[in-house]
């Protein structure tokens, strides 16, 4: 059985300015920061992943990212010998041949969480590799269960006036489900302009990223309900993780987690919690590639809670194309988020482009690999850095 070995892998740090900039409770953003790996073997075959550190969610910087891959990912995988196989299941081979995302003592000292953005980049080259060496697709790995995805308007922390005039323009092209950026003092506001231009029917749910405290979450929350919110996303951040149950039992919608959730043992400790009002959102950099989102929706399931896949603000098409994938294969998610492409940003590193279109829906991806081939012209022009290890 013929084997080959990983030649060289290098990293890609990304910037890619916004059509607009992006405002939430923790951040605002006018540029992508998305940091790319590419994996190639000795017979010339390249894999491409891309993963984005959020300092606020997982403590990893690009520094970290980086460092991480060079330090601890690539000596683990750089003499491994890939079986060429066509019955090979990459996903499972991925998730054996990658080390720990945990941190160590010194990453905690600097605030690591988890090197999620790190494994994911590599994760997702890993697949897209395994799978373009046979001429195949991801999906192999994660059958598609629905034919049908529809994705989600996101509203980010602007003008109550300006909410209005982006969702009516979104409704107006089909799309039912939003997300709004609330935390502010104008997000009440900001959720009934919304309301008022999208009708009783549309699906909407809150995001406060962490920045309330009990006392603010219970009123604002209580607010919100009365304009049909169907939930409210991290309403404490990971400093109120504790106190969750109580505040699922003052407020009468559920409560997403997310940036409290970002490792199994998160998932764990807040099934232990007991409180069916609770739910996940699985972002597959977050969260480390897709095994381990595959690993947390498992857990949800078998706790009877539910489960939203969302996304990183400036992913491209790769990242994108990855939770298309998770998205067609976990069927049974609330919402989906992300396949904002040329929507948000000025310009795109792959083709197709994974963006969405009228009515939010968004075809599933057949073509090898991840579905995505990169354009290497624009990804050697949007990279501010590359680093090449051997």
């Amino acid at each position: 059985m013929a084997s080959v070995r990983l030649r060289d892998t290098t990293i890609y740090g990304l910037r890619i300015p916004f059509v607009e900039s992006f405002t939430h409770g923790t951040k605002s953003r006018r540029a992508s920061d998305a940091l790319v790996v590419r994996l190639t073997t000795d017979e010339g075959v390249s894999g491409y992943g891309e993963g984005i550190a959020r300092p606020y969610v997982t403590g990893e910087s690009v520094d970290s990212v980086v460092g991480q891959i060079r330090g601890a990912i690539w000596p683990a995988i750089r003499d491994v010998e890939l079986t060429n196989d066509d019955d090979l299941d990459a996903l499972a081979v991925a998730s054996k041949l990658l080390p720990s995302s945990d941190p160590d003592s010194e990453d905690e000292a600097s605030g690591i969480i988890y090197h999620g953005a790190a494994r994911c980049a590599v994760e997702l080259a890993l697949l897209d590799l395994l799978t373009r060496m046979h001429g195949k697709s991801v999906a192999t790995c994660m059958p598609p269960c629905t034919q049908k995805l529809r994705y989600s308007g996101v509203i980010g922390m602007v003008s109550p006036r300006a909410a209005a005039e982006q969702a009516t323009k979104m409704n107006a092209v089909g799309l039912d489900e939003f997300k709004v950026k609330v935390g502010d003092d104008a997000g009440l506001d900001r959720l009934v302009a919304i309301r008022n231009v999208v009708g009783d029917d549309a699906s909407i749910r809150v995001d406060a990223n962490g920045v309330w405290s009990f006392e603010q979450a219970v009123e604002q929350i209580t607010k919100m309900a009365a304009f049909g919110i169907d939930m409210c996303e991290e309403p404490l951040g990971r400093q109120g993780v504790n106190v969750l149950p109580d505040l699922a039992g003052c407020v009468p919608v559920p409560l997403l987690l997310d940036e409290s959730l970002v490792t199994e043992a998160d998932a764990r400790a807040l099934v232990e919690m007991d409180s069916q009002q609770l739910r996940f959102n699985l972002r597959v950099s977050k969260c480390g590639g897709l095994g381990p989102c595959l690993a947390l929706a498992e857990i949800a399931r078998d706790h009877g809670l539910s489960f939203v896949i969302g996304c990183q603000v400036g992913e491209t098409s790769l990242l994108s194309a990855a939770g298309r994938h998770l998205a067609a294969f976990l069927d049974d998610h609330l919402h989906l988020e992300g396949s904002f492409g040329t929507f948000l940003l000025s310009e795109d590193i792959a083709t197709p482009e994974v963006q969405f279109g009228p009515g939010g829906l968004g075809p599933l991806l057949n073509g090898p690999g991840l579905g995505v081939s990169i354009v290497e012209e624009r990804l050697e022009s949007l990279a501010t850095f590359q680093e090449t290890l051997r």
